[in-house]
């Protein structure tokens, strides 16, 4: 018969392992954040120009160094699609979680920038590096996240705009708000933080409904964009 201890290790001692082991996968895993978190700040720090600047040139400055961080951030998931266990997505994403939604904010805001439309899943995985992998992938609800943190960032774009005399802006955000908010409205959501990130929303569209208002009263709006908001 066996000593009870022995039992005791033989049956505890691979928990362990598999604890220690665990344990070294979470650890890289946060030391290849570390570094997409690097580039995603200084996305976040480049694209405040539209803030504060009208200039166009400056701003696709500011477009053109984002693009290249975003390479950056595509070498970091490439690391962490090797270091992800296969099917264990689910037991890891948490460290990567908020980042891929900041980050599909920030391509998001990008893609309007320069086009003027809304990005889609395929594109904003193609941006992040993430439609290619096998062990790690953009979750649909970190994309909406996405999405619904952009319009607050372009209800305050919407703002500022104004202060900086550039009045058409916010009848092109308004426009483009309004149809992100319609879509979200096809949707019956459960999820418990997308939907309450999704409440926020109308407070969003009716912050820019007001900067829109406000010039419009104010005979500011230029013809031709009044025209094409109506539309």
């Amino acid at each position: 018969m066996a000593e009870p201890t022995k039992v005791i290790t033989e049956i505890f001692g691979p928990f362990q392992d598999s604890i220690n082991a665990e344990q070294d996968i979470r650890e890289l895993i946060r030391s290849i954040m570390k570094d997409v978190e690097k580039s995603l700040r200084e996305t976040v720090i480049a694209m405040q120009v539209i803030h504060s600047e009208v200039n166009c040139e400056y701003i696709h400055h500011s477009l053109l160094k984002a693009r290249s961080l975003f390479e950056e951030v595509q070498k970091g998931f490439d690391e962490l699609d090797k270091t992800v266990p296969p099917g264990q997505y689910y037991r890891y994403n948490d460290h990567w979680r908020f980042s891929t939604q900041r980050l599909c904010f920030l391509a998001a805001l990008i893609v309007f920038l320069e086009k003027g439309f809304l990005i889609d899943q395929v594109t904003a995985a193609q941006m992040l590096g993430l439609h290619d992998k096998e062990n790690i992938h953009l979750d649909l609800e970190d994309y909406l996240h996405g999405l619904l943190n952009l319009a607050s960032e372009l209800a305050r774009f919407a703002v500022n705009s104004v202060t900086l005399g550039d009045y058409s802006r916010p009848l092109q955000i308004s426009k483009f708000v309004a149809e992100l908010n319609a879509g979200f409205r096809l949707l019956n959501l459960k999820n418990d933080s997308l939907r309450k990130r999704f409440d926020a929303l109308k407070y969003d569209v009716k912050k820019i409904e007001e900067v829109v208002y406000d010039i419009s009263i104010r005979g500011l709006t230029p013809k031709a964009s009044a025209e094409d908001a109506a539309d």
